[in-house]
C-alpha cells in the first residue's frame, strides 16, 4: 500500500483516538467527578469504545506496516541506531505503556468502578496518562516528517 495513504489511514485514527481522549479528559471526566457518577463516563464510554478500539487497531496496524516500509525490523527496533528507529521504539514502548493502562483499567477499575463510584478518580488518572501518552505518541510521530528523533 502507498505509503502516504498508509500516513494519512494512521492520521485520521490518531484523530479520533487522542481527539476523544481529550474529550473524556475536559468534558466528560469533570462531569463525572462532579456528580460522583461512574454512568457518565460509562454512557459516553460505550458510544466511544467501537470506534475508538477500531482507531487504535487501525494506528497499530499502519504503524507496523509503515515501519516495515522504512526498512526496520524487529533486530533494528533496539539498535538506536537511526532517528527513525528511535522514534518507532519510542512510540511503540508507548504503545505498551497504553496496553499496561488499558489492561489495569479493565482488570482492576473498571469491574468496581461499575458498582461503585468511589474509584472514579482513579479511573480520571488512567483516562489522562493515556491522553498524555496519545499526545505525546502524536507528537513524536510528526518527528518521522524530519527523519525520526
Amino acid at each position: 500500500m502507498n505509503h502516504h495513504l498508509l500516513l494519512v489511514i494512521h492520521l485520521l485514527a490518531a484523530t479520533i483516538w487522542v481527539g476523544g481522549h481529550i474529550y473524556i479528559c475536559i468534558a466528560v471526566l469533570p462531569r463525572a467527578l462532579k456528580k460522583k457518577d461512574a454512568q457518565v463516563l460509562l454512557a459516553f464510554e460505550k458510544t466511544y469504545e467501537p470506534i475508538g478500539m477500531l482507531s487504535l487497531l487501525l494506528l497499530v496496524i499502519t504503524g507496523i506496516w509503515m515501519t516495515v516500509q522504512f526498512g526496520i525490523g524487529w533486530s533494528q527496533l533496539f539498535s538506536f541506531q537511526t532517528p527513525i528507529e528511535k522514534l518507532v521504539f519510542t512510540k511503540l514502548a508507548l504503545l505498551l505503556a497504553t496496553i499496561a493502562l488499558a489492561i489495569s483499567a479493565q482488570v482492576r477499575v473498571i469491574p468496581s468502578f461499575k458498582q461503585n463510584s468511589n474509584r472514579l478518580p482513579e479511573m480520571a488518572v488512567h483516562a489522562a496518562a493515556v491522553t498524555i501518552i496519545g499526545i505525546s505518541m502524536l507528537v513524536i510521530g510528526s518527528f518521522g516528517r524530519y527523519g525520526g528523533i
